[in-house]
């Protein structure tokens, strides 16, 4: 990339403040070194922070761990663009979370209703291993989208989702332990656990149709009451 390119970000579904959000974070060195390289690798892709998708009131907050080098990262929106959302997307959409069961890119058409879908990390990391210290360091961003858009319910996808959350409570990590199906009440909100909808999940059956849908189902229910 040239000394005198200046990278601008493509189009986003919507805009978020600054403390929720910030599409020119370069926090983390090794995170916006990536981005740098992926800009000249991959042109047409997004690459850049990936910002939460969903209604800003909605009741249900969704974290999963971070974009995918050829999903999120490539089109702006969370899981979308690689097989990573399709389970989670078609899920929402049969319960009514969302107006379409399948999401393709930015500008589709595919509306969320009551449902937020954000990650604990906010950048696509190399190898999809993003290191503690990004993790903390991206937490503020989860920290302040509860503190301005709290939610009554949260489902955190996989363990880093989990802990990210517990995190950006000041809850104690021991205090909580993630199981998939697992429920916790944190004061704040009700805290949801649920094996991440990766690939490798969804084809090596560790998480299926039917296990995913049953915590939809007590997400639900328990927005109903």
């Amino acid at each position: 990339m040239g000394s005198t390119t200046v990278w601008q970000p493509l189009v986003m579904d919507q805009q978020w403040p600054a403390k929720v959000f910030d599409v020119q974070c370069t926090a983390c060195p090794r995170l916006h070194a990536f981005h740098e390289q992926n800009r000249q690798k991959f042109p047409g892709h997004f690459n850049g922070p990936v910002p939460p998708f969903g209604p800003d009131n909605a009741e249900l907050l969704i974290v999963g761990l971070a974009p995918g080098l050829h999903g999120a990262n490539r089109s702006g929106r969370p899981f979308t663009g690689d097989y990573c959302g399709d389970l989670l997307y078609s899920t929402l959409h049969k319960f009514g979370f969302a107006n379409r069961p399948v999401s393709m890119a930015v500008g589709d058409g595919l509306q969320l209703v009551n449902a937020r879908v954000s990650n604990a990390v906010k950048c696509v990391p190399p190898e999809n291993k993003p290191t503690p210290a990004e993790i903390n360091t991206c937490n503020q961003f989860i920290a302040h989208e509860f503190k301005v858009h709290p939610p009554k319910a949260v489902l955190a996808l996989g363990l880093v989702g989990h802990q990210a959350v517990l995190k950006a409570l000041g809850q104690r990590q021991s205090a909580f332990k993630f199981g998939h199906a697992a429920q916790h009440d944190l004061g704040a909100f009700r805290l949801f656990d649920s094996y991440h909808v990766s690939r490798y999940n969804t084809q090596t059956g560790r998480l299926t149709a039917p296990m995913f849908e049953a915590v939809m189902e007590s997400i639900s229910r328990f927005l109903k009451v």
